[in-house]
């Protein structure tokens, strides 16, 4: 039967092309978007690295550059931490759940590299407040006072490119920035931590590290400050840690943040090119179903003395109907390996790296596929119940 089907669709092969040609197109389109979905999906999987359910945010806004006082950071510290509903107070060079990035090349002890790792300054309070958990190591303290190099904490990524081949144990080991200066700054891995990934779920994993940020000694202030807060502050606490933190600095303007919002606001604004993409998808099938269901309907319509011979046979109803719906499934088959044979050569040279990794091209397969069968069938039923109802008479008569 099936050598039966493919020979019927060879001899029909110039008229069969441009219905291979719309369904190839519907594959690709459909395998673009459902790839774009997988990756979301799989890094939704990945852990970010930090918490957000009881952590706020404060943005520090000032018509000028703040100015690193060690005596500022020391009575928001004392200040905020007296505050019932607040665990922990840190600070920080850039928010979170935002699309904030500081990236720099970094080279190994030994000259070679460069390696580009994302940066973010944090205090010694940083990691508890955040709930960060170190796999290796420490994080760093006041312990590393007086030390020649800053100290630390990488996570997994940047551990594998900056040390390759360390065996998990990068604790301890030196690398400097590749700026270039006679006197680079030189840094020292004190701890690790699984991931960091402070643009939330959505973003790929890179290379990160969190220098500690000193109050009053390095050249940037942070105007960042993370607070944990006991489970269950309710949203007019803002109201009081802005008037607390404005009587110690009423200059300031603020900018108050829960990370839940701060999160859900992220994740809303990376889902619009899915969502983007998603319509403009659903449109294009919509108009490529259209258009399989018009040939396939002058395709049967055309093979009215065939059907109607068979029907004189002896064949059945159901029999004709399966025919059709089958022959259709076999040309979308022979259209989407075609596709895959082309779209496989993007995981298999890396063009697109972890974007298209294999997990995410081989989930984006089956889903696309099972669209188009589907899309498939929908056109053809009604193609195949027409001809499944053709009499023998009136193919006979057909002209």
């Amino acid at each position: 039967m099936l050598r039966h089907l493919l020979k019927l669709i060879w001899q029909r092969k110039s008229r069969n092309l441009m219905l291979s040609l719309e369904i190839l197109l519907a594959f690709v389109l459909v395998f673009a978007l459902a790839a774009f979905a997988a990756r979301y999906v799989q890094l939704q999987q990945l852990p970010t690295g930090f918490a957000y359910r009881d952590q706020w945010m404060v943005q520090i806004r000032t018509g000028k550059p703040l100015v690193n006082d060690a005596a500022i950071y020391d009575q928001l510290q004392r200040n905020l931490i007296t505050l019932p509903e607040v665990k922990s107070v840190a600070f920080a060079a850039l928010p979170v759940y935002e699309m904030s990035r500081r990236i720099g090349d970094y080279q190994r002890a030994d000259g070679t590299g460069p390696v580009r790792i994302d940066v973010q300054d944090a205090s010694d309070q940083y990691g508890a407040t955040m709930d960060m958990r170190v796999t290796s190591g420490r994080w760093f303290s006041g312990a590393d006072d007086g030390n020649d190099t800053t100290p630390v904490v990488i996570n997994q990524l940047a551990a594998e490119r900056l040390f390759p081949g360390a065996a998990g144990a990068p604790v301890g080991k030196l690398f400097s920035d590749a700026s270039g200066d006679a006197n680079p700054t030189r840094y020292r891995v004190v701890g690790v931590v699984e991931a960091y990934r402070s643009q939330g779920e959505f973003m790929a994993p890179q290379p990160f590290m969190l220098p500690r940020f000193r109050p009053g000694v390095e050249k940037e202030a942070m105007t960042i400050i993370m607070l944990k807060l006991q489970p269950g502050t309710p949203r007019a606490f803002e109201s009081t840690l802005s008037n607390r933190i404005k009587q110690l600095q009423p200059q300031w303007s603020l900018v108050i943040t829960p990370l839940t919002e701060a999160r859900a606001s992220m994740l809303s604004l990376q889902l619009v090119p899915l969502k983007i993409g998603a319509v403009i998808a659903a449109f294009l099938l919509v108009m490529v179903a259209f258009g399989l269901f018009g040939v396939l309907w002058q395709n049967t319509t055309q093979r009215i003395p065939e059907l109607g011979l068979r029907r004189a046979l002896g064949a059945t109803s159901a029999s004709i109907y399966r025919q059709i719906v089958a022959e259709q499934f076999l040309l979308s088959s022979s259209a989407m390996l075609v596709g895959l044979v082309l779209l496989v050569q993007l995981p298999l040279t890396g063009v697109m790296g972890e974007t298209l990794n294999w997990p995410v091209f081989w989930a984006a397969a089956a889903l696309s596929a099972g669209v188009i069968y589907l899309l498939s069938l929908l056109s053809s039923l009604y193609p195949g119940w027409r001809a499944a109802q053709l009499s023998p008479v009136q193919a006979l008569h057909y002209e």
